[in-house]
This record gives C-alpha cells, structure tokens and sequence, in this order.
C-alpha cells in the first residue's frame, strides 16, 4: 500500500549528527535500523496485539503476548540493535552517546520497569574477537570520548591490535598525534528471561530514541532523477518506500525542476525492523501502527497495510491476521 502526504518535523527532533559521506548528496548521516523481536523458539506464544508508535523523536511498542499452552514457559527474548561497523560508525546517526545503549532503549512488562542484560560482542571478518579486545582492555564501543583510550593503549598493545587489522589509523589530531579506529563490528542486544503463564496475558513495551537518518539534498528531485543513470536508485527509493507518482507530483512542486538544490529540500529516513514480528505462533493478530509526523509542511512515504490519515500530522495503519513481510522504512522530504 502507498501513501503521500505532508509533513512537518521540528529542527531540534531532526538534530541528527551529519557528517561527511561517499552519496550523491553531501553530509549524509544513515539511520539505524531497530527493532524486532528475537527469542527462543516457541509454538506457545502468540502475540495478540502489536501497537507500534514511530515519532522523530522516539519509537514505542507495545506487545500482548498470551502463553496458549496448559504449562509456563520461559523463554530467553532478545531485542537486537542494529550491528555498527566501527570504520563506518561515523556515517551513523546515533541519538544518544551511551556506548552500552546508543537508542537508550528501556522496557516495561505489564506497566513495570525491567531490567535488562546489554549483550555485546564483536566479530571482525566473521570471527568473534570479543576476547581479545576484553584482554587487551580495549572497549567495545570506541566512540566519541572513548575514542581517545585507542590512542592511551600501551605501544606494543596497539602496535599487535594494528597488525592483526583489529584497529587502524585515522587521521592525526590539531598536535600531530595519530588518532585510531576500531575496524570491527559490534553487535548488541537487550536481553531478558520472560515467563509467560498459561492463558495469562503478558504485556510488553518498549521505548526507545529514533535514529533519523538525513541528507542535505534527495535523489527523487526532478532534477536528479532523470539524469542519466538515475532510473536503478529512483527505482530503489519507489520500492523501499512505496513512493507514488503524486508524492514525486509534490515534490516537484516543492523543490522545483533544475539540477541544482535551489529549493533546499532535504530528506530524512527512519528505519525499523518488522519482520521478525512473524517469528511467534501464527500471525499477529491485531497490528496497528502510527506515524506522527509533527507538522504539516513535509511529504511523507512509507509501506504498510491500510494506511489512513487521521490528522494533519498523523497517518495510522491497522492490519488483522498480520505476518509482515518486510521491514518498515519511512522517508520525509522537505525543507529546513
């Protein structure tokens, strides 16, 4: 199903980090892609109801599970985070600069905070290397002000982390001194054990910050994608984001026809992993999203079932018997 209407974000919702990256628009920052729900296997939990809420500021999803077998069951449930490639890290929005929970991802079973296990690792070329790195006292998640404790290694620590392509060097500070990167990928999930009784409702919700991936320009203005050699990364956008012939009408109008950005419209994205939805005992029974959009200003366009506008600034979906098939990936479009 396709959708196309207008909408507004606030500058502060949208303060994504930008930086620097290889695209056909400049100062790109990529989003992250959360969401779904891994666990052990069971053919006696089924969820009931899905209500996910998706804002540019922050992201809410509430699950009823019911245990449909006559005895409790225990399962091990993880919500994975996106996996970061260090030697990309700097391309990614991330909202919060928590190294342990860049989302700042926190959940609640039946209205009540729970706490959970951070499980991290790191994998370099498909090999697990978080040993390593915890001997070498190197973190995880060399970011921002962690950065830095890459370069306070001992020489020969560095030297050996360098030479087995676990870490390399990225440019020099303002004093001439080397700075370092980590080069592998991390991977992280929150993790908690849940015990479902037998035909007792459980619900679960999580709430998370929205990364929202931006760039200064987009692809779909007339002016660049009818260029040559356009049609294949047009024809991405048109099926990632379900983009309708009036919605390219609009942003026509909004941006204007020449090659040039004269328009200053921009384009942010959010991602969120859905498919896993389809990993409990049948489909979801009752799936109902909403996006809220803020404002009215900017062009919206996203995939999902029945896609309907209940305000200015909200569009709502509803799906019964659900098994969802693909990922949700939304795109705005506007200007500053």
């Amino acid at each position: 199903m396709r959708t196309a209407s207008r909408i507004g974000v606030s500058a502060l919702a949208l303060a994504a980090v930008l930086v620097a990256a290889p695209a056909l628009a400049n100062d790109t920052a990529a989003e992250l892609s959360v969401g779904g729900l891994t666990f052990t296997k069971s053919t006696d939990i089924a969820m009931e109801s899905e209500e996910l809420t998706i804002t540019p500021e922050t992201v809410t999803v509430k699950y009823a599970f019911r245990n449909t077998s006559a005895a409790p069951v225990t399962l091990t449930i993880a919500f994975p985070l996106p996996d970061i490639d260090l030697a990309e890290a700097e391309n990614y929005a991330f909202p919060t600069s928590d190294p342990n929970n860049f989302v700042g991802f926190e959940t609640k079973v039946d209205g009540k905070p729970i706490a959970l296990s951070m499980n991290q690792r790191a994998l370099l070329a498909g090999k697990d290397v978080t040993e390593t790195l915890r001997k070498a006292n190197v973190p995880f998640f060399p970011l921002g002000t962690e950065r830095k404790r890459l370069a306070e290694l001992p020489a020969t620590v560095r030297e050996k982390l360098v030479n087995d392509g676990l870490m390399q060097q990225a440019g020099s500070d303002e004093r001439g001194r080397p700075i370092y990167e980590g080069t592998w990928t991390v991977k992280m999930s929150a993790v908690r054990q849940q015990t479902f009784a037998p035909g007792k409702p459980v619900v679960v919700e999580h709430r998370y910050r929205t990364s929202v991936g931006a760039s200064v320009d987009t692809v779909l203005r007339k002016g660049l994608r009818q260029k040559a050699g356009m049609a294949a990364e047009v024809d991405r956008y048109r099926k990632q984001y379900c983009i309708a012939d009036g919605f390219l009408a609009s942003l026509d109008k909004l941006a204007g026809g020449g090659e040039a950005n004269s328009g200053k419209v921009r384009e942010w994205r959010i991602a969120y992993v859905l498919k896993t939805g389809a990993n409990w005992a049948g489909p979801i029974k009752s799936f109902h999203l909403t996006v809220d959009k803020g404002k009215a200003e900017r062009l919206i366009s996203f995939c999902a079932p029945n896609i309907k506008s209940v305000s200015p600034t909200r569009l709502e979906a509803d799906a019964k018997d659900f098994t969802p098939e693909r990922d949700l990936k939304i795109l705005m479009i506007g200007k500053e």
